[in-house]
């Protein structure tokens, strides 16, 4: 597994953004685990997480313009990445984010940061109805940008209720971009199962994915 992939994970599990147990989601299931960006809160912990959003986007070899945080998670996960692109892989890239009202004062608006222009990519935690990025998509395009993927921090690997198929991947045809992710369920059970400290934790993992996992 990637070096950046591997803290990560090991970033989020020492600081409880990752924890195992019993966890009702939105859409009612019970998941034996639950992810928590929100967790990642000290100095050291944003400055890995910057990194890590920064290398796999780098690692993914998308081609892009600027970068967009959607509030109000995505407006400091947007900020940390750009600045780890500068600093880690030479790549000076502006961003913008959005506030949800809009000001009538100052600058006014709803958008801050960088002017909107050619390809942008949206850098958020997770991707749930996938709402805000639709939304964020059409602030870029409303911009004059064009949408050019999505870089969350994990990606479930669920199907979509009443699918057969992830819910990442039903948005990814739907807006026609890739979404990207620093880690996915598969990279999760892949270094629980290199750390014996969970494997007590692995039948439940495993037999979630079986009932819901994207095949």
């Amino acid at each position: 597994m990637q070096s950046h992939k591997t803290q990560f994970l090991e970033l989020a599990l020492e600081l409880g953004a990752l924890r195992f147990g019993e966890f009702e989601l939105k859409s009612g299931r019970i998941s034996p685990y639950f992810f928590n960006a929100g967790q990642l809160s000290t100095g050291r912990a944003a400055a890995q997480l910057g990194r890590s959003y920064a290398a796999a986007l780098a690692e993914a070899g998308l081609r892009f313009d600027m970068l967009f945080g959607p509030a109000y998670k995505g407006i400091s996960l947007v900020a940390l990445t750009a600045a780890a692109l500068a600093e880690h892989h030479g790549l000076d890239c502006p961003y913008a984010y959005n506030r949800k009202e809009a000001k009538d004062h100052g600058e006014g608006g709803t958008r801050i940061g960088a002017q909107i222009s050619g390809r942008v990519v949206i850098v958020d935690d997770v991707i749930t109805a996938g709402t805000a990025v639709t939304e964020a998509v059409q602030i870029i395009e409303a911009g004059g940008g064009v949408a050019a993927g999505v870089l969350v921090a994990l990606d479930r690997q669920e199907v979509a209720a009443g699918s057969r198929r992830s819910a990442v991947s039903e948005l990814a045809e739907q807006l026609g971009i890739p979404v990207l992710s620093i880690v996915s369920l598969h990279d999760l059970l892949a270094h629980m199962r290199s750390q014996q400290d969970y494997a007590q934790y692995l039948p439940a993992m495993r037999a979630y994915r079986e009932r819901y996992g994207a095949k």
